[in-house]
């Protein structure tokens, strides 16, 4: 068991915060990854190495050990073009999750990343954000905590790209993207008693819509499309933050290339 060294007594100091905690507001490491890197000894705050439940206070200086650096380095990210019919986390309902097409046969062959898949980097996967079970395009898959909080984290707002085809809810026919109707996309619906934020939303031709959204509440765009009274047919997550869908084929995946970041 580690013992406490003088830093960590400084839990009633003003301002002071949880180590974890300032690690993940830094993006350093998400909470859970933080606690085990300083559990390791990784972590050193002014130079001292840091102890599990260490508070700081603002202007402390947190450094990481190269292992730690290393051990961040080696955690792959992947980008997955969803098909309908899987869902992003759990399996349930019968209904396979998404993590399940991560394997050598789907590995785009356009992919020009160095890496190469091992049985590894399906350890502790996760889906970054969800799509749907009816819903396609880009759902990503990561081990690091940092991207992870980066594109879901509570206080994020990285925007996500959405192309949706509608349909009249009444008719089944083609919808009639007046001018009132767009403005009640952007900027004039609630849901579950809170006011969403801002939305860009653009015709793209008689029948898709463009959706840039900066949130990602359950079944969204859904929701918006229904209180519009238009049905939605199809639902492709095109982009999130910087990163684009690109040529990636339904079902294969590919990494995050070197460089490129949310």
């Amino acid at each position: 068991m580690q013992k406490r060294n003088p830093g960590a007594q400084a839990a009633g100091a003003d301002g002071a915060v949880r180590l974890s905690k300032r690690m993940s507001e830094l993006g350093l490491a998400s909470r859970r990854e933080a606690d085990a890197l300083i559990e390791r000894g990784w972590v050193m705050v002014d130079g001292v190495p840091a102890v599990l439940g260490q508070k700081v206070a603002p202007g402390q200086k947190i450094t990481l050990a190269a292992q730690a650096k290393k051990s961040q380095g080696a955690r792959v990210t992947v980008l997955l073009n969803k098909p309908v019919g899987y869902v992003s986390g759990q399996a349930e309902d019968g209904y396979k999750p998404a993590k399940t097409l991560i394997t050598p046969q789907n590995h785009w062959e356009g992919d020009k990343s160095p890496l190469h898949w091992s049985p590894a980097q399906l350890k502790s996967l996760v889906p970054a954000g969800r799509l749907d079970i009816d819903s396609v395009g880009l759902l990503v898959l990561t081990q690091d905590g940092r991207v992870a909080k980066s594109i879901i984290g509570e206080t994020g707002t990285m925007q996500k790209e959405y192309i949706v085809r509608v349909a009249d809810a009444r008719t089944g026919g083609l919808p009639a993207f007046t001018d009132e109707v767009l403005a009640l996309l952007r900027h004039g619906m609630s849901l579950d008693g809170r006011k969403l934020l801002p939305a860009q939303v653009e015709p793209m031709n008689e029948s898709e819509l463009r959706f840039i959204l900066q949130e990602g509440r359950k079944r969204q765009i859904r929701r918006m499309c229904a209180m519009a009274g238009f049905t939605v047919l199809r639902l492709k997550r095109v982009r999130v933050g910087r990163v684009r869908l690109g040529a990636l084929p339904v079902g294969k995946w590919r990494y995050l290339a070197p460089g490129e970041a949310f």
